[in-house]
């Protein structure tokens, strides 16, 4: 009886050791990268699909390239997943808020047209839409435009994005770029 035990208390001690032994060599648990960014993802019922949200998030204030001068410009980004799933995404969304004292600077409907540099590969997305306006102590300004998700992939998985509506200019921060990156990590496509 005394060998039984022994041989089981030593298969137990050789067992926990491998255990010890395995478990420091497992792969760290992947971590959200900090970018200040706020994503949701819920599913919405009346549409049948379910919604990834990076919500306002600023990229710049001041002064602009073009004829937004002393402006503060923020992006919006949000991936449509048809049904309750995580796997595939019909499209994208970009938002980009512009925000002024002036209430005159405002893009008119020939000045709308979205193009983004991604890596020095540009790509001429098509004119935003207004989708929001409002003078406050503030004009702001929400322009929409929906790309395919391809192209928002390229866009988060570049070093250096420029963005360009109608004659305003504007460069993301890296902060905004992980972000990007963190929303199309999300979908497991």
């Amino acid at each position: 009886m005394k060998a039984f035990l022994k041989g089981a208390c030593a298969l137990a001690l050789l067992a926990i050791a491998a255990n010890v032994s395995l478990s420091g060599n497992r792969a760290p648990a992947p971590q959200t990268p900090n970018h200040d960014g706020k994503i949701e993802s819920k599913y919405d019922g009346f549409n049948h699909q379910t919604v990834i949200s990076l919500k306002k998030m600023k990229i710049t204030c001041g002064s602009l390239r073009g004829n937004f001068k002393d402006a503060c410009v923020s992006l919006a980004a949000t991936l449509h997943c048809p049904g309750i799933q995580l796997d595939y995404v019909r499209e994208a969304s970009l938002q980009v808020i512009f925000q002024t004292k002036d209430w005159d600077q405002r893009h008119s409907l020939d000045q709308r047209e979205l193009s983004v540099v991604a890596d020095g590969q540009t790509y001429r997305l098509g004119r935003m839409r207004l989708t929001g306006q409002s003078t406050d102590t503030l004009m702001t300004e929400t322009l929409d435009v929906v790309i395919p998700y391809q192209v928002f992939v390229k866009i988060a998985k570049a070093e250096v994005v420029e963005m360009k509506v109608g004659p305003s200019q504007f460069q993301l921060r890296q902060e905004n770029i992980l972000a990007l990156r963190d929303m199309a990590n999300r979908v497991r496509f």
